[in-house]
């Protein structure tokens, strides 16, 4: 006996012409009204800062600015040395994005399909450290990368402050072990047949079927180190090392806030582009994970 799909409005009403237009007329509306809730701070952001420093404080707001102005993002651009502290968050970002996939991505192998002794009770270790506050290991990893054990030497003011702290992420290990679990055991032992050790099965197999959760790793791993402060603000003193998060508070003391929102809208812009050129691959990523093969 088969069961009818109940819907909020019936295939009868649908087949009217009233009804078909009464339910495009809501579903747009819903659609507008949900882009306009998350369209309008980013416009308001961007057009902000094309408004001069009076109009920006004034009340009411202006919806469209009086006079279009760009020099907020010029001024922004070479006040604020913009270039020198984006490179800086680029070279960051892409070391500790490269060491979370190496070493991340070993450890995930590892434990799911290597089998280690006490391998439960480590992947359990693991786990155990998401329950920490990441407030409560500023200090003691602080600590550590001022002297790191046994060679006594420091990472401050080094982007190895920031990629190695940046490897030991729990979450993104047990979301490729994860994935990994769910990897069919017939191509693994296929390879294993044809002769293929566990580093070439490794890399010729397992790699390539799990480019989409490598990208929501990647996509975590990015986003994670550009928009982090407190870690970077401890580690880099030097003030022409620091990234654009720590960059913009500690320049914005003397600038106008025009000037400073043009600076925050250009810091979005790299983090906004990537999203939209893997958007895909992290809908498949997240998706990839529900279901099994």
């Amino acid at each position: 006996m088969s069961s009818a799909t109940r819907t909020l409005i019936s295939p009868a009403t649908l087949a009217r012409p009233r009804g078909r237009a009464a339910y495009w007329t809501v579903f747009t509306g819903v659609v507008l009204l949900f882009a306009l809730a998350f369209l309008f701070p980013v416009y308001w952001m961007v057009t902000g800062a094309m408004k001069s420093p009076d109009e920006v404080a004034q009340t009411p707001p202006t919806v469209v600015p009086k006079h279009w102005h760009l020099s907020g993002y010029t001024d922004a651009w070479d006040l604020m040395q913009l270039p020198e502290h984006l490179w800086n968050t680029v070279v960051q970002a892409a070391g500790a994005w490269a060491f979370q996939l190496v070493f991340c991505t070993a450890a995930a192998y590892a434990l799911s399909k290597l089998k280690p002794a006490f391998g439960n009770v480590i992947l359990g270790g693991i786990l155990a450290t998401l329950m920490v506050p990441a407030q409560a290991l500023v200090v003691p990893k602080y600590l550590t990368a001022a002297d790191l054990p046994f060679i006594h030497t420091s990472l401050l003011n080094d982007p190895l402050g920031i990629w190695l702290p940046a490897v030991a992420n729990a979450f993104n290990l047990y979301l490729l072990k994860r994935f990994f679990d769910q990897l069919p055991r017939d191509v693994l032992e296929a390879a294993e047949i044809d002769g293929a050790g566990k580093l070439r099965i490794l890399w010729s197999v397992v790699l390539p079927m799990s480019r989409p959760v490598l990208g929501v790793v990647s996509i975590f791993a990015l986003v994670a180190v550009w928009q982090d402060f407190l870690w970077p603000l401890m580690v880099f003193s030097d003030t022409d090392k620091q990234p654009i998060s720590v960059a913009l508070v500690q320049l914005s003391q003397n600038i106008q806030l025009t000037v400073l929102i043009a600076a925050m809208v250009i810091a979005s812009i790299p983090m906004v582009a990537l999203f939209l050129v893997f958007q895909r691959h992290i809908i498949a990523g997240i998706s990839a994970g529900s279901t099994k093969g």
